[in-house]
């Protein structure tokens, strides 16, 4: 990509777009792992583990080729890397068997609870102050997952318990991978970082394959091997560093909200491709979910812990 020099109007305007294209890449995942996991009967823990050991060999590869001396991890650093694996890895199973239960609109939005779970850990690990701001923003992020969680829709026959705690679980996951990339200490790229944490979260969830009674995928259709191509190749390592790219164009705080778009691709995505829809208090719940996040990342309000934050 070219080069263009931060803080000009050139660089907003491409750093936006840039933002706008990762928003619309992320929100794909959805649509390509519900096709895999119908059309190649494979299942979310299986799914999990093979998007993230393809991701680390693609990061892996990349780095060796860009980071001629290496990509060594500080002795220190290892923990907090080996804590955002291990989140990462589990945060994909839940994604997976979100996007099972709930659908790849609903799961996308119940994402932009991981502010609100961020927030939270911000005051009881950073003491950060939690002022009234904050904590209206919590209440309306807290709204807006319970509405499009379908808790006041118990009735209907698309909601589950399991579904609901899968759909609280998927944010809490986001937030906990997201607050051990803040927790590593600067000197590295996002290419080693990812390269490593993909690494870690795959060896996770190597040794629980057995659940799945075998390593190898089952016999699948060749349009699944697309479908898994597009998920590794647009919706995890182009979108990673087209966000990556945005970030040293755009404030932090602007990439956040704008990447907020990612819940109307995937609203768009589930109604064109799934033939997904949401009921008149899912898209209420939609609406103060965006509300509460942008309300969250305003000037002086975001904990610098979420900024930015990494994504799936």
């Amino acid at each position: 990509m070219p080069t263009v020099e931060p803080g000009t109007i050139q660089a907003t305007l491409t750093g936006g777009a840039a933002v706008l294209l990762a928003a619309a890449c992320w929100a794909l995942s959805g649509i390509f792992v519900k096709l895999i996991m119908v059309d190649g009967q494979v299942s979310p823990l299986m799914l999990a583990f093979w998007r993230d050991a393809a991701a680390f060999a693609v990061f892996l590869i990349a780095g060796a080729g860009i980071h001629r001396r290496g990509m060594a991890i500080r002795r220190p650093d290892w923990p907090v890397i080996a804590g955002m694996g291990v989140s990462l890895g589990v945060f994909h199973v839940a994604l997976n068997l979100g996007y099972r239960l709930n659908g790849a609109a609903i799961t996308t939005i119940q994402q932009a609870a991981m502010p609100a779970m961020v927030l939270v850990a911000a005051r009881i690990v950073w003491k950060e102050p939690l002022t009234w701001m904050k904590i209206f923003s919590l209440v309306m992020i807290a709204t807006g997952t319970v509405l499009v969680s379908g808790l006041l829709q118990a009735g209907a026959p698309a909601v589950s318990p399991v579904g609901i705690a899968v759909g609280f679980l998927v944010p809490a996951l986001y937030a906990g991978w997201s607050l051990f990339g803040k927790a590593l200490r600067s000197g590295y790229s996002a290419v080693v970082t990812l390269a490593w944490a993909f690494g870690i979260a795959s060896l996770v969830l190597l040794p629980c394959q057995l659940l799945t009674g075998s390593l190898l995928p089952p016999p699948v259709p060749p349009i699944a091997y697309l479908w898994f191509g597009g998920l590794i190749g647009i919706s995890t390592v182009f979108a990673f560093f087209v966000f990556t790219f945005a970030l040293g164009r755009l404030p932090a705080g602007i990439a956040s909200i704008l990447v907020m778009s990612e819940i109307a691709f995937a609203v768009f995505y589930a109604r064109l491709f799934l033939g997904e829809t949401l009921t008149p208090v899912e898209i209420t719940g939609a609406l103060v979910v965006v509300a509460g996040v942008i309300l969250l990342l305003a000037p002086g309000v975001a904990p610098k812990a979420i900024r930015p934050s990494p994504r799936q």
